[in-house]
């Protein structure tokens, strides 16, 4: 556990995802800033407010060497966000298609329940929306086994990033 991507604050998962360390005293993290930044950026995301959750994922990118499976992750999903908002917000399916080639090659070998994001059905996603950009139109991740959106706290959170 780095001691920089530590925040005792950020709680337990519903279930045991990678990234979650059990221990004897019920368990941590293991960069629980990232989970957090996590949980912020999945709910901004399913919210349809991408640009803010781009920037949690960005934000946190920065915490991991490249080449680490965190950065991998971050970095796929800041593309994923990215390719939703150039297809929401400006009808654009070949800034999509583009950005969710590149997220597939970061995403391809972190683990499939990394952080608690369902990252099988977001490769899934990817690969059906490159043919059929319109798949995203309604789309949501799905993070501990739920669709959570947001609340003014994951607002707050990527407003603070920004300053």
């Amino acid at each position: 556990m780095d001691e920089h991507t530590n925040d005792p604050s950020v709680d337990p998962p519903p279930n045991a995802p990678t990234g979650w360390i059990t221990r004897e005293d019920g368990g941590c993290w293991e960069h629980a800033t990232l989970r957090r930044a996590t949980v912020h950026g999945v709910r901004l995301f399913n919210d349809g407010a991408f640009h803010e959750s781009h920037d949690c994922f960005e934000a946190e990118w920065y915490n991991y060497g490249r080449g680490t499976v965190e950065s991998s992750f971050c970095h796929g999903m800041v593309q994923v966000a990215a390719g939703v908002y150039k297809r929401i917000g400006f009808a654009n399916n070949d800034g999509l298609r583009s950005l969710f080639r590149t997220a597939l090659q970061y995403v391809q070998g972190v683990p499939r329940d990394f952080y608690g994001v369902d990252l099988l059905d977001v490769r899934t996603v990817l690969t059906n929306a490159i043919d059929t950009p319109e798949r995203v139109d309604e789309w949501q991740i799905r993070l501990d086994n739920d669709y959570p959106t947001a609340d003014p706290a994951d607002y707050e959170f990527a407003a603070a990033l920004a300053d």
